[in-house]
């Protein structure tokens, strides 16, 4: 995280009173369910094309009577481009970007609702409140005295149809390793908004819970945020906020009457730029163009990649069609045959007329393992991808298996992508074709097994196996 400068004499000071209020947190620029949050992790990224892959683990209790403690992990996707950024739970658009001032067009998601597991009584036979997609605007300003940052966000997915405006202040500084950015928030936030997830409507009311409507009201939001250097590109993150909700809303007979602590703990990982390390000379760009079919039912992923199940769907086999392509963020990692590619795919799903086609856009970063003992005449790449994936509607191998179970899909979701590969140059001894692979692979879309509400607490996926060429230009 970016520091602000500060007056030698009172630097110290300032340390101090930092390492006072983190109490042995290591923290960082998070998220509070229902408070007003400065824009999470804008500065942990600071070099353009740079990108970073991470988890964050959040504690906390639920606003909700009886709703008990909620435990989230957060994936942490993390790009930043010239124009394009990528912050966990928010991507954008750079509409001005300068050293002190920035103006940003971005998609969020927001992660306030009911709990998605167990119903507490309060809520028993009321209409599920779901996490929403807000379309937003933001502003930030950064001078020697702190960073501050305003926000306006409206509900675009049709779920609250709500509206908010965040005004937050914060002041980020670091001491060595430890980069610490205490502040404080608050957000206006609109009786659509407060309505949808506090209020009781007419039909759900009961002897116990009357209807109700919290109305427009403002929350407030402290907190402690910041990251730890463990190396060069390991970070430690955690943090602490507390929310102070509207009045109002603390009155629903379905709210607690108390604010909102949560707490944090993950690390992040920053594979760094390509540009970086492609400054003096032109970059390679890896181009893979894949198929395959829906594995059979019952064949999940570890299956697959211990070679203890390959079976394919044989009646109604769904199938796709992809490229990808990619950038080197990393080679030869520490000397070691170990390379990592970033990629951005793009998947047509032929669901075979049981469903409206569709397409998906997957983002990751790959390791590619060469160091196998025939690799200097044969070369072999055992490769790892992880990363986002966002469909255009969920495929109909997820909606068919969840349907069956009953439970939800998500058109994001986190994705894997398992290869192996053998250079086709070195097999047909062609000297042109050195840098041309052929191999199989898996396209893995996953919920984390329902621990994760950015991906919607889906517990499944879907799996293709497919073929693939791939050739460096």
């Amino acid at each position: 995280m970016k520091s602000a400068p500060c007056h030698p004499r009172s630097r110290l000071r300032q340390t101090a009173a930092a390492a006072a209020l983190a109490a042995g947190l290591l923290a960082a620029g998070l998220l509070s369910a229902g408070g007003a949050q400065a824009e999470p992790f804008a500065d942990l990224l600071e070099i353009p094309g740079s990108a970073g892959l991470g988890a964050v683990v959040r504690a906390e209790k639920s606003p909700y009577i009886d709703g008990g403690t909620r435990y989230d992990l957060l994936p942490l996707y993390l790009y930043e481009g010239d124009r394009l950024f990528l912050h966990g739970n928010r991507v954008g658009f750079k509409l001005r970007k300068s050293d002190s001032e920035n103006l940003n067009l971005f998609i969020e998601q927001r992660f306030e609702g009911f709990p998605a597991d167990k119903v507490p009584a309060a809520l028993a036979g009321m209409s599920a409140r779901s996490t929403g997609l807000d379309l937003g605007i933001s502003w930030t300003t950064r001078h020697d005295w702190g960073k501050v940052q305003a926000e306006l966000l409206h509900d675009i997915g049709n779920t609250s149809q709500g509206t908010e405006a965040r005004l937050s202040y914060s002041y980020p500084f670091r001491s060595g390793r430890l980069a610490l950015q205490p502040g404080v928030s608050v957000s206006l936030r609109d009786a659509k908004l407060n309505d949808y997830y506090y209020g009781v409507q007419p039909f759900e009311a009961n002897a116990t819970r009357p209807a109700y409507a919290p109305g427009a009201g403002v929350n407030a939001t402290i907190g402690l945020y910041g990251s730890y250097d463990l190396t060069g590109r390991w970070r430690l993150l955690g943090g602490v906020s507390h929310t102070m909700y509207d009045r109002n809303i603390r009155r629903s007979p379905i709210v607690r009457d108390a604010g909102q602590t949560s707490v944090y703990l993950g690390a992040a990982y920053d594979f760094g730029a390509y540009k970086r390390a492609w400054t003096d000379e032109k970059s390679d760009t890896y181009v893979k163009l894949l198929h395959g079919r829906a594995s059979a039912d019952g064949c999940h992923l570890i299956k697959i990649i211990t070679l203890t199940c390959l079976s394919l769907k044989d009646t109604n086999s769904t199938s796709i069609t992809g490229i990808q392509i990619g950038k080197p963020f990393i080679e030869n990692l520490n000397g070691l045959p170990l390379d990592f590619v970033g990629y951005l795919g793009l998947t047509h799903h032929d669901d075979k007329g049981l469903q409206r086609n569709g397409v998906q856009l997957d983002a990751f970063m790959k390791a590619f393992y060469s160091g196998f003992p025939w690799s200097h005449r044969v070369k072999t790449r055992l490769g790892w991808g992880f990363g986002v994936s966002i469909a255009q509607r969920a495929p109909y191998e997820e909606t068919s298996s969840q349907a069956a179970r009953g439970r939800p899909t998500s058109r994001l979701l986190t994705y894997i992508d398992p290869t192996i590969d053998v250079s086709l140059g070195d097999l047909i001894n062609s000297v042109p074709l050195k840098d041309t692979f052929i191999g199989f692979g898996v396209s893995h879309r996953s919920g984390i097994f329902a621990s994760s509400r950015l991906l919607g607490n889906v517990n499944g996926g879907s799996n293709y196996i497919y073929t693939y060429v791939e050739s460096k230009f």
